[in-house]
């Protein structure tokens, strides 16, 4: 296997892998990314999103707290920094849910979830990113899982998250 790169940004690193499959010399493009996070915050029967825009899409979405680990930084770590700068929480710990790939067919990148522990408002707030202008919606679990069943919700992390908090619903 042999890997060269083409670019690199901030959200990652692309490679030209060549390799041998079955007896084939193949060759295809690879993006290396550090990972994400996203934390899953539940208060009152209300799950906490943010509304931010995404320019990829160029449309504003509704997501679980997330975003990118920091070259070296741990997932929890990040989960930890990420709740504080989006929504100036902190919380007691951070419980592991899940972890999944995003897109495996091209990248490397894993997301961890992990669920807020007793969230409160943090002594002091880290800044957002200078491209984040954030909203911060409390929506009731209910419409949450409505909005993910009529596609209104469609953030792949976020609707892990709340089709997770669905099943545990069933399940207890």
């Amino acid at each position: 296997m042999k890997d060269v790169k083409i670019y690199q940004g901030t959200a990652g690193v692309l490679y030209e892998r060549t390799f041998d499959l079955e007896g084939m010399t193949l060759t295809k493009e690879v993006f290396k990314h550090p990972g994400g996070v996203g934390v899953i915050v539940i208060q009152d029967g209300k799950l906490l999103l943010v509304r931010q825009y995404r320019h990829a899409i160029d449309q504003k979405t509704l997501e679980i707290p997330a975003g990118k680990r920091r070259p070296g930084e741990d997932p929890e770590t990040a989960g930890l920094r990420e709740l504080n700068e989006e929504t100036g929480l902190t919380c007691e710990h951070l419980q592991p849910a899940t972890s999944f790939l995003t897109t495996p067919g091209f990248c490397d990148e894993r997301i961890w979830l992990f669920e807020a522990v007793d969230p409160k408002p943090a002594d002091k707030r880290l800044a957002c990113d200078d491209d984040e202008f954030i909203d911060l919606v409390w929506m009731p679990i209910d419409e949450a899982l409505r909005q993910v069943k009529d596609g209104t919700i469609d953030d792949a992390k976020t609707v892990i998250a709340i089709l997770r908090i669905g099943m545990e619903r069933i399940n207890s």
